[in-house]
């Protein structure tokens, strides 16, 4: 696992504080992807009802607060596919 994939378990897992009703995916390009679900957040690369892609620079600026999720979707910086509710939903609490 990549020291970035690492670190944003981590901070996804201190926003999302408990976890998450339902399931979905960061995919980070070049590092590897991130699962959340109700358990929080872990490495892995499963099934998910939403997948979203972002390259290192942008996930890292959404987690920080520095980049609204919707503002990074509206850019084209992240990518979409699947439950555009549930991404928004996602999006909410990680902003």
């Amino acid at each position: 696992m990549s020291s970035v994939v690492e670190s944003a378990v981590t901070a996804l897992n201190e926003k999302l504080d408990g976890g998450f009703d339902g399931t979905a995916k960061f995919v980070i390009e070049d590092e590897g992807a991130i699962m959340v679900d109700s358990d929080g957040a872990r490495a892995g690369d499963e099934e998910a009802e939403v997948t979203m892609s972002a390259d290192a620079e942008t996930f890292e600026a959404i987690l920080s607060g520095d980049l609204n999720p919707t503002a990074a979707f509206m850019g084209g910086r992240l990518k979409v596919d699947g439950d555009m509710g549930m991404a928004m939903k996602l999006g909410g609490a990680l902003s």
